[in-house]
C-alpha cells in the first residue's frame, strides 16, 4: 500500500499536468517494486507480497465467481542482512556497503544509545572508506532520516491499537465457545427440570386414574412403584 502511494506520488511530478489531459496515450515508464527488508525479525531470503492480499473480500459485490483483481502491486522482498542473499549484495558495491552500515549501526547499538550509536556508525563507515564520499556529504540527511523515518511512538500506536482488535476478536471466539457451552448446560439442566415436572404430572395423573378406579392408596402406590428388585 505504501509503495502504491509512493509510484502514484511520483508519476505525479513526472508527467506535466497539461500532459494529463492529452487526447493520445501518454506513455509512461514501468514500475518495478523492490523492498530490500533489513529489519531485525526473521524473514526469508526472498518473497513477493501482493497488494491484493489486503483486499477485503468482496465477493458479494462481484459475483460468485472468482475473478483478478482490478488493482495490483507486487513487490519483490529481498532480505539484505548479514549472512542472507550474499549472492545479490556482493553484486552492488553500495547494496554490500549499506548492509555493512546497518549492520554496524546495530552492532554500535549493543552498548550505545541510540543516537550515539548512529554517530559512532557513521564515523566508522566515513573512517573505513564504507560509503565514505556519500557520507561524508550526506551524513546529518543519514542520521536525521535514521532517527525521524521510523516514528517509533505512532508505531507503538498502530502495535497498541491492532492488539486490541486481536483482543476482541480471540475474546469474541472465547465468548462464544463458552457461551455454546453455558447454553448447552443450562439445556441439559432444563430438560432435566421439564422431564421431573412432567414425570410428576404424569404420576399425580395415573394416581388419580387408579384411584378411579377403585383401587385403594396403597394398592395404588405399590402398582406405580412396580415391582422391586429381584
Amino acid at each position: 500500500l505504501r509503495l502504491l502511494m509512493y509510484i502514484g506520488r511520483i508519476y505525479e511530478k513526472m508527467i506535466e499536468r497539461r500532459n494529463r489531459y492529452k487526447n493520445m496515450l501518454e506513455k509512461i515508464p514501468a514500475p518495478e517494486f523492490i523492498v530490500l527488508y533489513n529489519g531485525t525479525k526473521p524473514y526469508p531470503d526472498q518473497t513477493t507480497l501482493k497488494l491484493s492480499d489486503a483486499f477485503k473480500d468482496a465477493a458479494d459485490l462481484r459475483g460468485a465467481a472468482p475473478s483478478p483483481p482490478v488493482l495490483e502491486l507486487e513487490v519483490k522482498v529481498y532480505n539484505i542482512n548479514k549472512g542472507h542473499n550474499a549472492d545479490i549484495v556482493a553484486k552492488c558495491e553500495k547494496l554490500q556497503a549499506y548492509s555493512f552500515f546497518v549492520d554496524k549501526v546495530r552492532e554500535m547499538g549493543r552498548d550505545l544509545p541510540k543516537e550515539a550509536a548512529m554517530k559512532a556508525a557513521i564515523d566508522y563507515c566515513i573512517k573505513h572508506g564504507v560509503l565514505q564520499d556519500f557520507l561524508e556529504t550526506h551524513s546529518s540527511e543519514v542520521f536525521n532520516m535514521l532517527l525521524t523515518e521510523w516514528d517509533t511512538e505512532e508505531a507503538q500506536e498502530v502495535w497498541f491499537e491492532e492488539g486490541i482488535e486481536v483482543g476482541l476478536a480471540r475474546g469474541l471466539e472465547r465468548g462464544l465457545e463458552r457461551g455454546l457451552e453455558r447454553g448447552r448446560e443450562e439445556g441439559r439442566e432444563a430438560g432435566i427440570e421439564v422431564g421431573l415436572e412432567r414425570g410428576r404430572e404424569e404420576g399425580w395423573l395415573a394416581l388419580a386414574q387408579l384411584l378411579q378406579e377403585g383401587k385403594t392408596l396403597d394398592e395404588a402406590m405399590t402398582y406405580l412403584k412396580g415391582p422391586g428388585p429381584t
